[in-house]
């Protein structure tokens, strides 16, 4: 991680869960960490929980990133404020309890396309762009996916819905960006991380009910995953790294 040393790193959905853990993991490692998430004052929360050193690191700003205006001026806040990102965490998501075939659900759907799909689309080419900018030949994009952008499995409890298409879409924009990345001539990497279950509030969040006895991961072993393919030798990229806990049935 001595490169990352001082360097900034963006992580998106940065108030619980993976992208908390991703916050507290590389600020603790030495960079200096902007958490991107609506509540703000978990964001601050966080913040106070710090040692002095990394809470000094670590900056917090309030962001829908399904909101294409809030995220152009929030990284043009970072870029002014803090000389740009290097490492960019596309952590944020939702999910929603609902059936694609029943009526009413339009908002939901749209939701979890606009946050989960535009909001990386949004969020990577806004740091692209600075990186392009600044001259920087060497970020790094990580994509939180999920095995469910892999495949489908048949859940008894609960559909899919429409969170395993938007995860499948991520799949492919993940190549479609490092074909981009390519074409510029940039050395710049890009990585989809898809966990398989983890315990996280994204199931409270969803009005799913957490599973019962099902082998999950933590958000700490997404963190540290996270930290792995960042800290990889420049001519080595993890396009695709695939995480699931011992027993997962699927």
């Amino acid at each position: 991680m001595n490169r990352w040393l001082n360097r900034v790193a963006v992580v998106t959905g940065a108030s619980a869960g993976i992208g908390e853990a991703c916050c507290r993991d590389l600020v603790a490692k030495g960079m200096v960490v902007v958490g991107l998430a609506r509540r703000e004052k978990v964001l601050q929360d966080i913040k106070s929980s710090l040692p002095a050193d990394q809470a000094a690191r670590f900056h917090t700003r309030p962001c829908d990133v399904s909101n294409e205006q809030q995220v152009k001026e929030t990284f043009a806040w970072i870029d002014r404020t803090l000389g740009g990102a290097d490492v960019l965490i596309n952590n944020a998501g939702i999910v929603r309890k609902i059936n694609l075939t029943d009526e009413g659900n339009s908002d939901d759907v749209r939701a979890i396309l606009d946050v989960n799909v535009l909001g990386v689309t949004w969020c990577t080419r806004q740091m692209f762009q600075s990186l392009q900018r600044r001259k920087v030949n060497d970020g790094h994009v990580v994509i939180i996916n999920s095995v469910v952008g892999h495949i489908v499995p048949a859940v008894e409890d609960f559909s899919l819905n429409m969170y395993a298409p938007s995860k499948h879409a991520i799949t492919a924009l993940t190549e479609i960006l490092r074909q981009e990345f390519n074409k510029k001539g940039t050395k710049t990497k890009i990585t989809s991380v898809s966990p398989g279950v983890v315990d996280t509030e994204i199931f409270e969040a969803g009005s799913w009910d957490q599973p019962s006895g099902m082998p999950m991961l933590r958000s700490a072993d997404i963190a540290d995953a996270v930290t792995y393919c960042i800290q990889t030798p420049p001519n080595v990229q993890i396009h695709e790294l695939i995480i699931k806990p011992v027993g997962e049935a699927f």
